[in-house]
């Protein structure tokens, strides 16, 4: 009576998938990276990636503890048919293939892009310094199953095949076989689609799509070898509309027959695809009908065995019940030393502004870009995107790869990055950080398409594939991130917690109030903070282009991974008093708070002020700063893990502190506020009282008028000083 989510009426699929992997495996294949929805998850996991029955049935009598486990080593862990797994397959000729199931949350399709990501790291030669790196497709194959009803009404779908034929994301072509059972949950296709077939969409990418009866085995099979055989000649997408249905409800708990009683009728006077075939061969004298039911008897037989085997050890206690899970605990990794030497950095910065002959740089630009031979030197004012190329640049020649996408991120959204140069003659392209002569791992680099749900998700597979890499992903502003919210919240974030599946992704997004409205001001902050749990990611905001420096690094080096988001800033991109000078890369590392210039006397400091971001600037500019020496300014670079230990020595320089203002520009109910106020009141003697200043509570991020934007910034400010 458990949920599994039955294969039966498409049971096809299981030798479809045999036969795939097998022919990808001739081609040169050495991975297969398979994705997939709920129903027949399971037969995939034991039958294509080798998953011992104990383990599966371990999952239905309650967690077991078996040699193996689907559930992470201190995680809360995930229903048996949302995990993943890896496992070794072994062709007909002998070969062996890696072939691997990634975990899927109940968003059907939200795998999709992953899986593509995944096969991609994979195509990827990243021991190459050459750049870009060699991608061979031959050998990795994506293979994903999709819902019929899913297929046809998941946006992402439509994303992810447009994925496929762009340089950045392209993976060879894609096998796609639609699990086409009829219905959706309880929903008829036409109150689901409104074309005629599932795979309709598919017709607007130029994939092929065959279509075949899921109850004719051998049809099947041939649509395998034609969708292989056209990979393998012309490196696309191909369709496979496997019509079948669905024995069952939409689980073995559900009642179909309540709103398809016409339908289930049918089902239920239809001999099972096995019983048919078995039909088949005997009235061709290929097989022993007798023999046939025999083998069919002996596999439900084995399958008894081992669940009624697992029972016996619950009952004798040898197989106890899994525990509560662990909370899990965050082992304290060395930080890594993150400064660079100065020379290198001189040098690679030569590097960096080096053209080849004949190659004209857009005069303007060429201003921006020289300036930077001055702002290395004695003189400073190093600017943010400057800071981030020396970063990259010194990753890349101490050997880590990288790969940098998103929109419009070669040059970058505020004309701030140009890592691509475009001839102002010709228009040919030259990318100087390509062509580090000392570099000794590749730098990938492309704009994306406008998506986000699957530019996300193909980057998250790509990191979960590639821990050594550096993988980042650039929104054009923060806020775009929203339309990648199933990424970040169902992958990203909890899959360490559920499938111990975590990475080094980095999200890079525009952050920071300047009277843009509510659409460009906010990356939703307090979305990722809520998130944030059992060191299972990162959340930083950085006001100088050294403390950006130091945090990538870091990033790349640190032993414990973990995704990153950076709240990136807009008008601090060039803003004098946001510079860093050279010696601030050479030494020092990345500090999770930063302290204001010390106040004179500190017994005259009765205030704290903490904030975060670009909001300390417009406080340090106010003319009200000159005589407020009982004030003191905080700035919280790493918000998570919060900083408790370095706030509470701080607090502690100043013995007659009477209150903590915590100052955001985003409203009362957004931002860091609701996460940071208890951690204060945590840490601060009874005497202190903890208090903020923000926007009142709003419906929306920010303002769409630039006056009332002023007004509110200027409000904000003074009230923070006292005011």
């Amino acid at each position: 009576g458990q949920k599994r989510f039955s294969i039966e009426g498409l049971d096809v699929l299981v030798p479809m998938l045999d036969l795939t992997v097998e022919l990808a495996t001739a081609s040169g294949a050495q991975d297969v990276v398979l994705g997939m929805a709920h129903r027949g998850r399971l037969n995939v996991l034991a039958h294509i990636v080798g998953l011992p029955y104990e383990t599966i049935f371990a999952e239905f009598e309650g967690g077991l503890h078996v040699e193996e486990t689907l559930t992470p080593e201190g995680g809360t862990g995930d229903v048996k048919y949302h995990h993943g797994a890896h496992g070794v397959y072994q062709t007909s000729s002998g070969k062996s293939v890696n072939v691997s199931l990634s975990p899927n949350p109940s968003h059907l399709e939200a795998v999709n892009p992953v899986v593509e990501g995944r096969a991609r790291a994979e195509q990827t030669d990243r021991h190459s310094a050459s750049t870009p790196p060699p991608v061979d497709p031959a050998t990795a194959v994506p293979v994903l199953i999709h819902g019929d009803a899913a297929f046809a009404a998941q946006g992402v779908v439509a994303e992810t095949f447009n994925l496929a034929r762009l340089a950045g994301y392209s993976t060879g072509g894609t096998i796609h076989l639609i699990a086409n059972n009829q219905v959706g949950f309880t929903t008829d296709p036409k109150e689901s689609r409104s074309t005629d077939y599932a795979s309709d969409l598919a017709k607007g990418f130029d994939a092929p799509i065959v279509h075949v009866n899921a109850d004719d085995p051998e049809a099947c099979l041939a649509a395998v070898r034609l969708a292989m055989l056209y990979r393998d000649k012309f490196h696309g997408d191909v369709v496979i509309d496997v019509v079948g249905y669905r024995r069952w409800g939409h689980n073995e708990a559900d009642e179909p027959a309540y709103t398809q009683p016409l339908l289930y009728e049918r089902i239920r006077r239809t001999p099972t695809v096995r019983q048919k075939y078995a039909e088949r061969l005997a009235g061709a004298g290929l097989v022993d009908a007798a023999q046939a039911a025999a083998d069919a008897d002996a596999a439900y037989q084995r399958l008894t065995e081992v669940q009624q085997t697992l029972k016996a050890k619950l009952g004798k206690g040898s197989g106890e019940r899994a525990s509560e899970p662990q909370r899990i605990v965050r082992q304290a990794a060395p930080e890594p030393d993150t400064a660079v030497a100065a020379d290198v950095l001189t040098g690679l910065n030569e590097q960096l502004l080096a053209v080849p002959a004949g190659f004209t740089v857009n005069p303007k630009l060429k201003k921006q870009l020289d300036r930077r031979r001055e702002t290395i030197g004695a003189e400073g004012g190093m600017e943010w995107a400057h800071a981030e190329a020396l970063a990259f640049a010194s990753l890349v020649a101490e050997g880590v790869p990288i790969r940098l996408t998103g929109q419009d991120t070669e040059r970058g959204t505020f004309s701030q990055r140009h890592l691509v140069l475009h001839d102002a003659q010709n228009g040919a392209r030259w990318a100087p950080i390509q062509h580090l002569p000392g570099a000794r791992a590749p730098f990938e680099l492309h704009n994306s398409p406008l998506s986000e749900f699957a530019c996300l998700g193909f980057e998250y597979g790509y990191a979960v594939a590639a821990p050594e890499a550096l993988v980042l992903w650039e929104a054009q502003f923060g806020d775009f991130a929203n339309g990648a919210e199933v990424i970040i919240d169902q992958f990203i974030f909890s899959g360490l917690a559920k499938w111990g599946q975590t990475s080094r992704l980095t999200l890079l997004l525009p952050h920071g109030y300047e009277g843009q409205g509510p659409e460009h001001s906010s990356a939703r902050l307090e979305r990722f903070l809520a998130l944030g749990a059992e060191g299972n990611i990162r959340v930083a905001n950085c006001t100088t282009p050294a403390q950006y420096f130091h945090l990538l690094r870091r990033q790349a080096r640190h032993a414990e991974m973990r995704p990153l988001v950076v709240m990136t800033p807009k008008s601090l991109l060039r803003l004098p008093a946001a510079t860093s000078r050279l010696e601030d890369l050479t030494a020092g590392r990345f500090r999770a708070v930063l302290w204001d210039a010390e106040r004179p006397d500190r017994d005259q400091v009765t205030r704290l002020v903490m904030c975060s971001g670009k909001v300390y600037y417009d406080l340090l500019a106010s003319p009200a700063r000159a005589a407020t020496a009982h004030i003191a300014i905080g700035r919280l670079e790493l918000l998570y893990p919060f900083p408790a230990a370095e706030i509470a020595d701080y607090v502690a320089r100043y013995p007659n502190l009477k209150e903590i203002v915590w100052v955001q520009e985003e409203p009362r109910n957004m931002g860091a506020r609701k996460f940071l106020l208890p951690k204060f009141r945590d840490l601060a003697p009874a005497s202190v009282t903890i208090g903020d200043v923000s926007r009142p509570e709003r419906a929306s991020p920010a303002e769409g008028y630039p006056a009332a934007h002023v007004a509110e910034q200027t409000r904000i400010v003074r009230e923070a000083l006292g005011g």
